[in-house]
């Protein structure tokens, strides 16, 4: 009777275990890296907060993002650049995108003996990456920098080799800036660089530059922050030196705020100000707008509204811009159109 005992016990524990986790959603997403960070952070805190649900996020790019959203292999995708038009027509039912937190790219750089924070005109930044500026005492870095002993010695530009939101918000900066930049190179997820040597993803740029002398690359700022880069200074658009912290892009989005478009596919580059950063930019989740699995719709819902209230807190820790408040309100009407 004893040993049946057992064995019952055991079978009926079993049973608990299996109903534990067949109640227990998964939700699988992927793409940008630039708010990979706070993504970890919410979905870890997300999992405590509602533990029959679990989101695994794959920080592929947005590219990858986009992609593997519009093929279906993932419930949901992530990006620092708006869906085009295009790619929103691809979809019976157009998806939803919500704004996360707000980021800034910085041009972080390792030049061996300068210890001092540079200073980037938009002439600077542009000519850098068409590889028109070739040494670090080019006249256009040595004029926005007095007193900083530049070497003579051959830039190293990296860039992303990755399809990459903050490829897109980069170059869409420059693209603002600069004509030739517009006119050769343009504004995209992947473009062909002028020159260059590529790293894939954040990590992977942040990684080249730290060990290659003589580099320049753009990054999220918490990859410069957690990587202790040295990161620059840039003139915006009303003239002001500035780098990227949380008031600076806050203040980026504070014009775009005012006037967002229903469907928050906005950009924030080169906003006018004189303290507002030059290259910021909201990050998005991209959510289907017709989600048929009911348990994976109600742990997604639960999820954007948890973002909006309670995530919002961890940003500023974390090297973000929490989103403006009449911005959150709006999502959360929007969260209604989830059906």
């Amino acid at each position: 009777m004893k040993k049946s005992s057992l064995w019952l016990g055991a079978f009926a524990a079993l049973a608990v275990l299996l109903v534990v986790a067949q109640a227990k959603v998964l939700i699988n997403a992927a793409g940008a890296t630039f708010p990979y960070p706070i993504y970890g952070k919410w979905f870890e805190e997300f999992g405590k907060a509602d533990p029959d649900a679990q989101i695994n996020y794959q920080s592929v790019g947005s590219g990858g993002g986009i992609r593997m959203f519009t093929d279906g292999t993932v419930d949901f995708g992530a990006s620092d650049m708006p869906m085009t038009d295009e790619q929103l027509g691809k979809f019976k039912s157009k998806p939803l995108h919500f704004p996360t937190v707000l980021g800034g790219i910085v041009p972080t750089y390792n030049i061996p003996g300068v210890s001092q924070d540079l200073k980037f005109t938009p002439e600077a930044l542009a000519g850098i990456y068409l590889g028109n500026i070739k040494k670090w005492n080019d006249p256009e870095l040595t004029k926005a920098n007095p007193g900083v002993k530049l070497p003579d010695a051959e830039i190293v530009v990296v860039h992303r080799s990755d399809g990459s939101g903050t490829s897109f918000v980069f170059t869409d900066y420059l693209s603002k800036v600069s004509p030739e930049w517009k006119s050769k190179v343009g504004a995209s997820t992947s473009v062909s660089w002028p020159g260059g040597i590529g790293g894939k993803g954040n990590e992977g740029v942040s990684g080249v530059v730290k060990q290659t002398p003589n580099s320049i690359g753009y990054v999220e700022l918490i990859y410069a922050l957690q990587n202790k880069m040295a990161y620059g200074f840039i003139r915006n658009a009303a003239g002001t030196y500035l780098k990227a912290n949380l008031e600076s892009v806050t203040e980026a989005a504070a014009a775009a705020a005012k006037a967002m478009p229903a469907d928050f596919r906005v950009s924030i580059t080169n906003p006018p100000g004189k303290k507002a950063y030059p290259i910021a930019t909201f990050t998005w989740l991209l959510i289907p707008s017709k989600i048929e699995d009911q348990g994976k719709k109600k742990a997604i819902v639960a999820f954007l509204q948890w973002m909006l209230k309670d995530g919002q807190k961890y940003a500023e820790s974390l090297g973000y811009a929490p989103l403006p408040k009449d911005v959150v309100a709006q999502e959360e009407k929007q969260i209604t159109l989830i059906k």
